[in-house]
C-alpha cells in the first residue's frame, strides 16, 4: 500500500507529519509523493489564519481528483476546528484531532479493513460522521501525547518537538482551543530522541513547540533541556524555535550564553510594537520591555540574529498606533521579519472587536513595514561582507546554469558557495563576499575558506 503526506503550517505540524510518516513506514506503506497515485493520503491541516484554513481545504479536496478510491485523511488544528464539517460533502473520510496523531496508522488500517469487507457502500457519508471522527475536547487535555522520530528525510537539521499547547490565550488567536493548555515533554524521551537523532547522522536540532517558553516538565525549564542537548555527542549545533519575551531574563541568558553549541538566533515574538494594540492583543508586555529584551540578547551573544513576528491591521490600528509599531520595529533592528496581515477567527475575542480594517487597508500596511524589515534584513546581511561564517550545508541549488551549495550559519544567514564539489552536511569555514539572490531569496554569496 502507498502513503502520501502534505503538510501545512508551523514547524509542530513539520515534526507532527514526521513521526506519522514513520507509524505509516512501520506498518509497510510505501511513502510516496504527494502529487501521485496513493491509497492514503494524509493532510496536516493548520487553522492559525483564513488562508491557511483555505489552502488546508484546498489539499484535501486535491487528494481525490488524484486517486479517486483513496482514503483521505485529515489531521492538524483545522480539522480539529470543523470536524464534522470536512466529513459532509465526502472529500475526507476521516478526521483525527491533535492528540491523537500517535494513532493514526492504526485507526487507517483498521478502516482499510472494513473498507475491504463493504461493498458498493460510501465510506465517508453524512449517516457515519461520528464513527470517523477521532478527537478529544482540547480544552481538557493535560497529558502530553509522545511522538518520536529518528529521521527528517534528507534534511540535515532535525526538529524535535518538546512541548504543546498554548496558556496565553491572545485575543487573535485560535491555537489554544484547538492544541490545549500547555503540557511539556519529559526529558528523558527527549535526550533519547536527540541521541538517537545523532546516531543517525543529524548534526542540527532545532527544538520546537508551541510556547517553547512555557517548557516546565520534572522540575527541567526550557535552559536545562537546552543544556541536556548541548552534552549529546554528534550534535554540532542547537537552535530553538519562537520564544515569548517574559523568558528573557538575566539568568535564563546567563545560563543558556554557557553552552557553546547554542546558535546565537532568537526567535522573539513581537506582534505589535504599539502599547495600545498590544493590550487589545492580551499580550503582556510593552514595547519597551520587549526593546529592554532585545538589548539584553546582544549583551550575552555576539552579533545575534533576532527575528520576529509582526501583525498589521489588528483591529482599531490607528494610523499612529502603525506609526509606533513601525517605530519599535526600527529600533530592534531586526535581521528578519515575517509580516502578517491580521486574520479574523470565528470563536476568538479579536473577531468581535469592532473598527475591522478592510483587506486593502491591511494590504497597504503590510507593504509599508515590508519595505522596513527587507531594509533591516540587507543591512544586517551587509554587515556580515568580508568576514568568515561557520556554515552548515544543507542542499544543492541549481540556477541559471550555476551549481550553488547553501546552508545557515549559525546566526542563520543563508549563504551559497558556487562549487559543484558536493559539501552537503558539511561545516564549513564560509568568506561572504557579495549579497545576492537565489529563487527570490536574498543571500550571502562567497567561497569556502580551504585551511
Amino acid at each position: 500500500m502507498k502513503a502520501a503526506f502534505h503538510t501545512l503550517g508551523c514547524k509542530v505540524n513539520a515534526y507532527e507529519s514526521q513521526a506519522i510518516l514513520e507509524q505509516f513506514c512501520g506498518n509497510g506503506f510505501a511513502i510516496v509523493d504527494f502529487r501521485e497515485a496513493a491509497d492514503v493520503y494524509i493532510v496536516n491541516t493548520c487553522s492559525v489564519t483564513a488562508e491557511a484554513a483555505r489552502k488546508s481545504r484546498q489539499m484535501l479536496h486535491r487528494c481525490k481528483k488524484i486517486s479517486p478510491d483513496c482514503l483521505v485523511v485529515a489531521c492538524g488544528c483545522y480539522a480539529q476546528e470543523v470536524k464534522e464539517e470536512l466529513l459532509s460533502d465526502g472529500a475526507v473520510d476521516l478526521v483525527v484531532g491533535n492528540n491523537e496523531k500517535n494513532q493514526i496508522a492504526e485507526i487507517v488500517l483498521e478502516m482499510l479493513r472494513q473498507k475491504s469487507t463493504v461493498q458498493q457502500e460510501p465510506f465517508a457519508g453524512q449517516e457515519s460522521l461520528p464513527e470517523h471522527i477521532f478527537y478529544q475536547d482540547m480544552t481538557h487535555c493535560a497529558e502530553y501525547e509522545e511522538q518520536e522520530i529518528t529521521s527528517q528525510g534528507e534534511h540535515v537539521r532535525a526538529y524535535v518537538k518538546i512541548q504543546d499547547g498554548c496558556d496565553r490565550f491572545c485575543s487573535y488567536c485560535i491555537i489554544p482551543y484547538l492544541r490545549g493548555r500547555s503540557r511539556s515533554r519529559k526529558p528523558e524521551e527527549i535526550r533519547k530522541e536527540v541521541t538517537q537523532l545523532s546516531e543517525n547522522g543529524y548534526r542540527e536540532i532545532i527544538l520546537t513547540g508551541i510556547d517553547m517558553s512555557d517548557y516546565n516538565k520534572d522540575g527541567k525549564t526550557l535552559a536545562d533541556i537546552i543544556g541536556i542537548v548541548n552534552e549529546i555527542p554528534g550534535i554540532e549545533r542547537i537552535r530553538v524555535s519562537s520564544l515569548e519575551e517574559r523568558i528573557i531574563t538575566e539568568d535564563f541568558l546567563r545560563q543558556i550564553a554557557g553552552y557553546e553549541k547554542l546558535c546565537p538566533h532568537f526567535h522573539l515574538s513581537l506582534q505589535s510594537g504599539c502599547d495600545a494594540t498590544l493590550k487589545r492583543m492580551n499580550r503582556h508586555y510593552t514595547a519597551k520591555e520587549y526593546l529592554d529584551a532585545v538589548a539584553m540578547i546582544r549583551r550575552y551573544f555576539h552579533d545575534p540574529a533576532i527575528t520576529t513576528d509582526v501583525i498589521v491591521g489588528f483591529p482599531g490600528e490607528s494610523e499612529e498606533e502603525f506609526v509606533e509599531s513601525m517605530m519599535t520595529v526600527e529600533q530592534a533592528a531586526f535581521s528578519e521579519v515575517h509580516v502578517f496581515p491580521y486574520s479574523r477567527r470565528k470563536g476568538t475575542k479579536a473577531d468581535q472587536m469592532p473598527d475591522q480594517l478592510t483587506r486593502q487597508q491591511k494590504a497597504q500596511k503590510v507593504d509599508i513595514m515590508m519595505k522596513l524589515t527587507r531594509r533591516m534584513q540587507m543591512d544586517y546581511l551587509r554587515s556580515f561582507l568580508g568576514k568568515e561564517l561557520s556554515v552548515l550545508v544543507e542542499e544543492e541549488v541549481r540556477e541559471k546554469e550555476k551549481c550553488y551549495q547553501t546552508g545557515f550559519s549559525r546566526n542563520y544567514l543563508k549563504c551559497a558557495i558556487n562549487t559543484n564539489e558536493k559539501l552537503i552536511n558539511k561545516i564549513v569555514t564560509f568568506v561572504a563576499e557579495e549579497i545576492g539572490e537565489i529563487n527570490g531569496e536574498p543571500v550571502l554569496k562567497g567561497k569556502e575558506k580551504i585551511s
